[in-house]
């Protein structure tokens, strides 16, 4: 059954990216025809951006409540930089749709060669992003459903708070803290906040496991590419027969300089698109780690929202974790190409032909690295000192608890 709904997923017109653009039409992003549809999702993008200014309005109201504010914080930074990554997706629709067009017609002209190395490479990358894309869609659905069950399982499970809210002494637990201009702690005012917070993690679940997925499949098909460009340098002269048409060789070379270049374009305005974002969310991703821990081993917190916060918590590791590894993968596969021409027998051809091959194995120097703003690169060097400053802020806050 799972085999089955995956393959209605598929799109013979982006061989790769098939299930991503899927999610990403389902989830307003992705918005090739423009109609009320798109005015439509339009508008819900608008009213998630309207959501989270609420909820920077509320977190000013509870300022003086340490462990309130902290919750507050670690789920409003994240809608945050979902509304970012909706928005952004959006604005700059023409640049994602020449990115997506570029890998869909080369994969396609690709397969239409029937080459048998060239199709285990793009069949291994691609098979290896579905198991990516999958399993990053269930980690964040469960955390969507944890997030939105955190409230009952504790109350549930507490037969004190139980007591303290039949009393009045305190309202019912709250899905995320958001203002609204009505008494939102018990009757209809509570039920309705319950309905829009429902949906309101629905939607941010929605953008960011296709946003995420997408860009690590875009990653992984850079990666891939370049991969199969170095295996093509390889074989530049694979008959080793120096009678073969001069013209046939120049033509490999050329082939393989062009590919470099589209490669090199467009992952150059891929970094462009997500390199605001990601300097957004690696700042923002060390203070939610952060303040995430330090709600884990308060002593007022509950076992269940303890369980909600350790897998809250997972969720934005491997988050980060899939863009800095990604990332770096691609990073150490450009500056391995130009051993694919070494490795080839470019000692059997004539001077002209050698001399073609030195300047194209020295284009290959050039290292496609993917940045988070203009400070730093997206790598596992990276992951390790984002963690390491989570920590420290974790350690600082304590101290002064």
């Amino acid at each position: 059954m799972l085999k089955g709904i995956c393959k209605t997923l598929e799109n013979p017109h982006h061989p790769l990216l098939g299930p991503t653009l899927f999610g990403l039409e389902k989830w307003g992003m992705w918005q090739p025809k423009k109609g009320i549809i798109s005015t439509v999702y339009n508008l819900i993008h608008l009213f998630a951006i309207l959501f989270v200014l609420s909820q920077y309005v509320e977190l000013w109201i509870i300022r003086s409540n340490l462990e309130l504010a902290l919750k507050n914080l670690s789920i409003s930074m994240l809608s945050t930089v979902c509304v970012v990554k909706a928005s952004t997706f959006v604005f700059w629709q023409k640049q994602w749709k020449s990115v997506i067009e570029y890998v869909s017609t080369l994969e396609r002209a690709q397969l239409k060669k029937n080459d048998k190395i060239t199709n285990n490479i793009l069949k291994d990358y691609t098979r290896y992003s579905r198991k990516v894309t999958y399993f990053y869609w269930c980690l964040v659905a469960a955390t969507v459903f944890a997030v939105i069950l955190a409230p009952l399982t504790s109350y549930i499970s507490s037969p004190i708070l139980q007591e303290l809210i039949r009393n009045g002494t305190v309202a019912y637990p709250e899905i995320m803290s958001s203002w609204l201009p009505f008494d939102k702690t018990k009757g209809l005012g509570y039920w309705a906040q319950v309905i829009e917070q429902s949906l309101i993690c629905f939607y941010g679940g929605g953008i960011v496991a296709n946003y995420d997925s997408n860009a690590v499949v875009l990653m992984t098909f850079f990666a891939g590419q370049m991969k199969l460009l170095k295996a093509n340098c390889e074989r530049l002269f694979e008959e080793n027969n120096r009678h073969v048409n001069f013209q046939v060789y120049v033509d490999r070379i050329r082939e393989c300089h062009h590919h470099h270049i589209n490669l090199v374009k467009y992952a150059t305005i891929l970094n462009s698109l997500m390199s605001p974002v990601m300097f957004l969310y690696v700042i923002i991703c060390s203070l939610m780690i952060c303040s995430s821990a330090v709600q884990l081993t308060t002593d007022s917190t509950t076992r269940m929202h303890q369980i909600w916060i350790a897998e809250y918590l997972l969720a934005l590791i491997a988050q980060l974790f899939l863009y800095c590894w990604h990332s770096n993968e691609v990073s150490l596969m450009s500056l391995c190409i130009d051993d694919g021409v070494y490795k080839s027998a470019w000692w059997t051809q004539n001077v002209p032909i050698r001399r073609k091959v030195l300047l194209l194995s020295g284009k290959f120097r050039k290292n496609i690295v993917f940045t988070a703003g203009p400070f730093t690169t997206l790598s596992v060097p990276t992951f390790i000192a984002i963690l390491r400053a989570s920590y420290s802020f974790y350690t600082l806050l304590s101290k002064k608890g």
